[in-house]
């Protein structure tokens, strides 16, 4: 399921559609969910079309329609965002989620990572820059958002374009210590060993402590299914 970025309405498609996809830290008072996007297209549905575009683009967060307006800028019809577009009610679904996330981003044809703590006015490359020190390299989850897709395209604080994972490589292995040839996907992640793999998420976290192993099963290339509550 993804929403269409000119709509903010959730579409479903048999065939896989060419498609945008965001990586973001989660905000600590919450995220759009997929019920209060649910809620909003059932409250708007009525509305002439017009009428719809306008109170979509006033009730969805701050965070989505930002993502939405860049990806229909570079042409993308479609996005897939985590927090709105699974279903947590549904445990079936979320352990599908869980399993198809690194297949998910790494069929995007371009990964927008969204960095609100980094400004666009500074050099990525400057010593202590913002970007060296993004709580984005700290994430559990992100991890798998930066090795899956080929395409990622890093976003300012005011959703501005700071570089490419292509453009930045050498500075992201610095800062993470996973080699170029992997962030480039010119390596595959199977020519590494576990401990290699297993030391790129050493230092990251993740909010729920299951997440500290799910969050790892594509760059395994792992299928479990998922319970959380037993920690």
């Amino acid at each position: 399921m993804w929403l269409n970025t000119w709509t903010g309405e959730f579409v479903i498609k048999i065939d896989r559609p060419r498609y945008a996809i965001l990586s973001h830290v989660w905000n600590v008072e919450g995220e759009q969910s997929y019920s209060s996007t649910r809620e909003i297209q059932r409250s708007v549905h009525q509305q002439s079309q017009m009428d719809q575009l306008v109170s979509y683009a006033y009730r969805m967060s701050e965070k989505i329609r930002r993502a939405c307006a860049v990806a229909r800028a570079h042409g993308y019809r479609y996005i897939w965002v985590d927090s709105c577009c699974i279903d947590k009610t549904s445990s079936a679904e979320l352990s599908e989620a869980i399993n198809s996330m690194f297949t998910w981003y790494r069929n995007a044809s371009v990964c927008y990572a969204f960095l609100p703590d980094v400004r666009s006015n500074q050099s990525p490359r400057a010593h202590n820059s913002d970007f060296r020190e993004s709580r984005w390299f700290t994430r559990g989850w992100t991890l798998q958002e930066l090795l899956a897709p080929e395409a990622v395209v890093f976003l300012s604080h005011d959703w501005q374009v700071i570089g490419t994972k292509s453009s930045l490589a050498s500075l992201i292995a610095l800062v993470t210590t996973i080699p170029t040839s992997v962030l480039l996907c010119t390596a595959s992640l199977r020519d590494f060993s576990v401990a290699r793999r297993m030391s790129w998420a050493s230092k990251r976290s993740t909010t729920r402590v299951e997440d500290e192993a799910y969050s790892l099963l594509g760059i395994f290339d792992i299928n479990m299914p998922t319970l959380y509550g037993e920690g």
